[in-house]
């Protein structure tokens, strides 16, 4: 939907989250290199501000940020920051080379936050918020500023500190539902309310940040926009900090299908959510519930045979919008060995990936051999392999080979060889079965204190050839990473997927000098 059908002032503002908020996920950790892949996508897809992350958080955050600033084609590049003048000082230095750039800076306003969180009289938390917007705006003439906590914060403070900060020069005013805990009536009042109420609230655009805690987040944002919100902050799939945030696909689609209640359009090339849902969970390592709305792998799967006569007489019997406008494509068979380069790369670009040339060699490379151990190669095969190789392409440690002895004589044994920074290491161990002694044998090639929190398999198509995806989830010093690796073998996928969280620790580690990240 263009602009030529419907007016400026119905126009929603898409905010991405996912590599600020999304990212403070337990154990969704990406890598620098995913960071900016998963913002190119973004920007290619419409997004409008993609915020892309805490810049004082850590030297590796920064760098995020600035290369994502320097790389950014169409949206505005966002950095979070808190009211320290040094955070947003740092903040602004990230986002200098962006095109266009925005400092968004959060203060906490609620009685309970102030009290225990900020240790400060109200008096002082409302000189704060002059001091940190008039300190942004003397970078960048786009600053938003963010009431943390917002929707537990009495009505009479708020308005007085939001009026104080668009006085300031604030741009944005953003009062998230930090905790989950609105419903969308107390939503829909409060934007109300406040818009009302405030003299100069017709000068800011307002928004909406929503957590997931009571699994209204998505309904809480639209409420908002019905109350004259004209900002969405949302994540691909969800993901953020306990149950996550808004997700993107949902706020997005909700005003697709239903503009006749919702009659607000956005930029969003809807027919790429599928893959943006793709990407990041392969970043991520973070896998989407199979009844996620949207983009989950049943969303436009009918098994109940009801369900299945009606969609064989007409699909809008229970589908209300085509798998097509979200990018959905009926499962296909592809390819088996006989596949030559042109039609690998022919398909590759169907399905949305752009590859550098070595990039595309070692894919297909990797494709032929995969042809040879398994006869039917799905478009799920060759998803799983190109975002591994995408994943996998910087780490330091590789697997080189696997051998396992198991069955129902134990104890179990595996003899693995790994690449370690060039220089190749052989181990043998034993185990209480066949995952547990290819772990021991990570664990003597790479020792470490990695607690294994996770681990799980998923089969990436039907049949018993199918490839496993293994997601592995390892904690060391207080921070959790996952990771996902897929392969024929289950116990090879096991060990890459090991292999690939540890990689992320070990990377990780050298990136970054961490400081408390924000809870908003």
């Amino acid at each position: 939907m263009t602009s030529q059908t419907q007016s400026d002032k119905d126009r929603v503002v898409i905010f991405d989250t996912t590599l600020r908020d999304g990212e403070q996920c337990p154990g969704a950790t990406m890598t620098f290199e995913e960071k900016l892949e998963v913002a190119h996508l973004l920007d290619t897809m419409g997004v409008d501000i993609i915020e892309a992350g805490f810049p004082i958080a850590s030297d590796g955050d920064f760098e995020a940020v600035r290369e994502i600033a320097k790389r950014t084609k169409n949206a505005v590049v966002c950095g979070l920051s808190r009211a320290a003048h040094k955070d947003i000082d740092r903040c602004a230095e990230a986002i200098r080379p962006a095109k266009r750039g925005r400092i968004h800076t959060f203060l906490s306003t609620s009685p309970v936050h102030m009290k225990y969180k900020l240790q400060m009289e109200p008096e002082a938390v409302h000189d704060l918020v002059i001091s940190q917007v008039t300190r942004a705006r003397n970078h960048t003439d786009d600053v938003e500023w963010s009431s943390e906590d917002g929707t537990r914060t009495e009505f009479d403070f708020l308005c007085r500190c939001v009026e104080s900060a668009i006085k300031a020069g604030a741009t944005t005013i953003n009062i998230p539902d930090t905790v989950g805990y609105s419903v969308p009536e107390e939503y829909y009042d409060l934007f109300k309310r406040v818009r009302e109420n405030v003299p100069n609230a017709d000068k800011a655009v307002f928004s909406v940040h929503c957590h997931n805690d009571l699994g209204m987040a998505v309904a809480n944002s639209l409420a908002g926009v019905r109350a004259g919100a004209r900002q969405i902050e949302c994540t691909i799939n969800g993901i953020g900090e306990r149950a996550g945030n808004a997700a993107l696909e949902e706020v997005v689609m909700a005003m697709k299908v239903r503009n006749d209640k919702l009659p607000y359009w956005n930029k969003i090339d809807t027919t790429m959510l599928t893959r943006a849902s793709k990407v990041v969970a392969a970043a991520t390592s973070f896998p989407v519930q199979y009844n996620k709305a949207i983009v989950g792998r049943n969303a436009f799967a009918h098994e109940s045979g009801i369900h299945q006569d009606g969609m064989l007489k007409n699909a809008q019997t229970y589908e209300i919008m085509l798998p097509e406008t979200v990018g959905v494509k009926q499962t296909s068979l592809v390819m088996g060995k006989h596949s030559g380069r042109h039609a690998f790369i022919h398909k590759l670009e169907e399905m949305g990936y752009k590859l550098a040339q070595n990039q595309l060699e070692d894919a297909f490379v990797r494709f032929k051999a995969l042809a040879d151990r398994k006869k039917d190669i799905y478009d799920e095969d060759i998803e799983a392999l190109v975002d591994q190789e995408i994943a996998h392409s910087h780490d330091r440690i590789h697997l080189v080979s696997l051998t396992v002895i198991a069955g129902t004589h134990g104890p179990q044994r595996a003899t693995m060889k790994l690449d370690i920074d060039g220089q190749v290491r052989i181990e043998e161990a034993e185990g209480n079965g066949p995952v547990d002694a290819t772990f021991n044998c990570i664990k003597s090639l790479v020792p470490n204190e990695a607690k294994l929190e996770l681990y799980q398999v998923h089969a990436v198509t039907a049949g018993t050839d199918a490839q496993a995806e293994v997601s592995v989830r390892l904690s060391q010093d207080g921070r959790s990473v996952t990771a996902r690796a897929a392969d024929p073998d289950t116990l090879v996928a096991s060990a890459k997927a090991y292999l690939s969280a540890l990689n992320k620790i070990v990377m990780k580690k050298q990136r970054d000098m961490p400081v408390a990240a924000a809870g908003h």
